[in-house]
């Protein structure tokens, strides 16, 4: 099996310049492979890092020391030292990202937040709307909210945007920050269903799930994150 993403030895302190420049360590020599069509799902005590482990596969954190090595376009890539314009590249063709908010311009139509991934790249609006459309449908997103800006929509319905807009493009990694809170059982289940069709298309998926019944019918193993010993 291939693996798609593998963490060496990662680590990761934040400097609290506000507090003396205490050092506040998050993450110490992380390491973890996931392989296609697989599914890890991060375990461990609400403060112990979780979030933050996610944020660093997808770059928006910079690791303190470590790689964390991606399956970008067959070849294989440290995201720690990629340049800015690798590491957008990798966003864009190799990593998908759900995150717990929906961030997007304001004014801007569900259709088009939805379906920006597939035009970023280079599907024909059209056919990205189009898609956008069809999962729209399948989160229960009332097409007559399409043309209307997210940011009015329930927490519910925003958080299912933002899963429309994460799944949409058929990334080879997915990163899942707790995609199923604020939803009801019915949306819950349609969401681990297209979660499954992504690791059935191949997809390498590290996710935290708060909601074990989401965690249990979705993961193939446990990773658990330990809380850092604070000084």
């Amino acid at each position: 099996m291939t693996v798609m993403i593998e963490v060496e030895r990662l680590s990761k302190q934040f400097r609290l310049h506000q507090q003396g420049e205490m050092i506040l360590p998050v993450l110490t020599d992380i390491n973890l492979s996931v392989h296609r069509s697989e599914c890890v799902v991060l375990d461990g005590a609400s403060g112990s890092g979780k979030s933050t482990l996610l944020r660093a596969l997808y770059g928006n954190y910079l690791a303190s020391s470590g790689a964390i090595w991606v399956t970008h376009q067959g070849a294989r890539v440290d995201l720690c030292s990629a340049h800015s314009q690798l590491q957008l590249a990798i966003r864009r063709e190799t990593i998908g990202y759900v995150s717990q908010f929906l961030r997007v311009i304001p004014r801007v139509a569900t259709i088009d937040v939805v379906s920006q991934p597939l035009i970023d790249r280079g599907v024909a609006p059209e056919q990205a709307r189009q898609k956008a459309g069809e999962l729209l449908q399948q989160l229960h997103i009332a097409e007559r909210l399409w043309t209307l800006p997210p940011g009015t929509f329930s927490g519910g319905e925003q958080q299912r945007v933002n899963i429309a807009r994460g799944l949409i493009a058929d990334y080879p990694i997915l990163l899942l920050d707790e995609p199923t809170a604020s939803l009801d059982r019915a949306n819950a289940e349609v969401v681990v269903g297209l979660i499954d069709a992504a690791r059935s298309r191949g997809s390498a998926i590290i996710g935290i799930f708060h909601d074990h019944l989401c965690r249990d019918a979705i993961a193939d193993r446990l990773f658990t994150v330990k809380a850092q010993a604070q000084a």
